[in-house]
């Protein structure tokens, strides 16, 4: 089981979780985030930090998701690693707005 970055971090990319994060599993793309599931212990911490609601347990993602499991594994393979706050994407409000967060 490994935690999993879904859909709703696209054009947000908040950052409060990779702070949280004890073993440095993120991986930053251009418009989201994503967690290799061979670092990630599985501690959750992560979770609670997320403003808009995008982290999941493997064993908790909402139907239709599945397909993130891989989308975080390939991800986090190809970009660099993240350990620092960044300042959210521009889109990052408007993005929580439209899911009612």
């Amino acid at each position: 089981m490994t935690t999993v970055v879904t859909e709703n971090c696209k054009d947000c990319r908040f950052t409060d979780c990779v702070t949280v994060c004890p073993v440095e599993a993120f991986h930053q793309g251009d418009d989201m985030l994503y967690i290799n599931p061979d670092v990630c212990i599985d501690c959750s911490a992560c979770i609670p930090e997320c403003p808009v609601e995008a982290i999941f347990e493997e064993d908790d993602l909402p139907d239709g998701m599945e397909d993130w499991v891989d989308i975080n594994e390939n991800m986090s393979q190809e970009l660099p690693q993240i350990t620092e706050t960044l300042e959210p994407l521009e889109t990052a409000d408007e993005k929580r707005e439209k899911l009612g967060l």
